[in-house]
């Protein structure tokens, strides 16, 4: 598995949960859930891919900027699972920040598919994106098994 199959299946298991968190939005238990399962895959995600596929990027001139602006808005991301966090679940306030929160998730894996990937395959060799994948993903599996023995 290279590493955008790898980053493909991680952006298919968010948009998911994002769904589930919509349309559990009137059920307590099943809303903070999906939540607790979005935050857990979105940081493990953000941080193996930063260090297996936005680091490696970044020494070409090409995809520089595009890596810049990815981590950029994972940033952005975890500022407003952090407001989320705060706010009063339930409140118009926290309806309109998961909102927000789910059309950011959005933007940012259609953003990475469609821009960014072509991108990445033109300077990364085959053989890079082989051995990236492996890394992503062993790096995406100690995160989540971190995060899960901390709750």
């Amino acid at each position: 598995m290279d590493i955008f199959d790898a980053l493909l299946q991680s952006h298919q298991r968010q948009r998911a949960i994002c769904k589930r968190f919509l349309s559990g939005i009137g059920e307590h238990a099943e809303r903070l859930q999906a939540f607790d399962e979005l935050k857990t895959e979105m940081a493990a995600h953000e941080t193996a891919e930063e260090r297996a596929f936005y680091v490696p990027l970044i020494e070409h001139d090409e995809t520089v900027d595009p890596a810049r602006h990815g981590i950029a808005e994972h940033h952005e991301m975890d500022e407003m699972v952090e407001d989320l966090d705060k706010a009063k679940e339930g409140t118009a306030e926290w309806l309109e920040a998961v909102g927000k929160l789910v059309h950011k998730v959005h933007h940012h894996l259609d953003e990475e598919e469609q821009k960014f990937f072509p991108q990445a395959r033109k300077v990364l060799p085959v053989q890079q994106q082989q051995e990236l994948g492996v890394l992503y993903q062993e790096e995406h599996d100690r995160l989540v098994a971190k995060e899960e023995q901390a709750d």
